[in-house]
């Protein structure tokens, strides 16, 4: 398949099963939104090393959020629950809580399938905690002291996909950054999928496993330049620099849907190939097929 003189790869990329929560985080300023939302998704970019994957969703406007303040949808990704609520009550008391003017809402649909995070990080007030029910669910008012950080008691948990990806295959680093960038502008902001990785890029590419026994993952050497002759390669003759765009959402259609956007976006001038990351199918479930999704209806 060839899109805008750009190879496209008959391959796939491989996604796996995580337990995803949906946390809006509201202040006083949007500049305070930004910062709150930079600080609580850090160190979150692979489960092969941190906690969680996040990443920032998107911008919530203030009519949008429960408390009429500028807001922020994050999105939180581990292999369980008990694994999330740990991540997720890490991060919102560390970096929520201590946050000026925050408070921090769920935004998922609570079933028996929750986490609790409002209800644990209660007893921080020492005691001069209050909750309140509104609309049949409990927030907790916590007293700091700039005033009260409000906290919903319980955040829902729903399966998500992890591992969505695609890789750029540039002939040179300007040229598959730009490409990179592209794609990434095409995603952002689109709801129900993050990009984890620093702005969105990935220059590490793993493959599972090492000649190191103690390491889970080591450099995806298929697709180093400079490997070229040392290792079997994947690249096409004149390849000297591949990004990897990686997606995780809280279903496999957004994550299918956010590839499309940024492959589309991604093939243009300097651009070789688009491939894709994947173990032979023996990692995930969730085998998404380039030419597949391609050929599909997208927004």
């Amino acid at each position: 398949m060839i899109l805008n003189e750009v190879e496209i790869e008959d391959t796939f990329a491989e996604a796996f099963p995580m337990t995803a929560a949906r946390c809006v985080v509201t202040a006083e300023t949007e500049p305070w939104v930004r910062t709150v939302a930079q600080v609580a998704t850090g160190y979150a970019t692979s489960v092969i090393s941190c906690d969680a994957e996040a990443g920032i969703e998107r911008m919530v406007a203030p009519e949008e959020t429960p408390d009429g303040r500028p807001g922020v949808s994050l999105l939180f990704f581990a292999f369980n629950r008990d694994a999330l609520q740990k991540a997720v009550m890490n991060r919102v008391g560390q970096c929520v809580m201590t946050c000026p003017t925050t408070a921090c809402y769920n935004g998922l649909p609570v079933t028996e399938k929750h986490i609790q995070i409002g209800g644990q990080l209660r007893f921080f007030g020492d005691g001069y905690q209050i909750s309140k029910w509104l609309s049949g669910r409990r927030y907790w008012r916590i007293p700091v002291m700039d005033g009260e950080f409000t906290c919903e008691d319980k955040f829902g948990t729903q399966k998500g996909v992890a591992g969505g990806n695609f890789l750029i295959l540039g002939e040179s680093q300007a040229a598959a950054l730009k490409a990179s960038e592209a794609a990434v502008a095409a995603i952002s902001g689109r709801g129900d999928v993050i990009l984890p990785f620093p702005g969105g890029v990935v220059r590490s590419g793993s493959k599972v496993g090492s000649r190191y026994r103690k390491l889970r993952a080591s450099t995806n050497d298929a697709f180093c330049p400079t490997l070229r002759g040392l290792a079997k390669s994947a690249l096409p003759e004149g390849t000297n620099a591949v990004y990897e765009i990686v997606i995780d959402g809280l279903a496999q259609g957004p994550v299918e849907e956010a590839m499309r956007a940024g492959i589309r976006a991604s093939c243009g001038p300097g651009i070789l190939r688009i491939s894709a990351g994947n173990y032979g199918g023996k990692l995930g479930p969730h085998l998404i097929r380039l030419h597949e999704i391609l050929k599909s209806e997208g927004r």
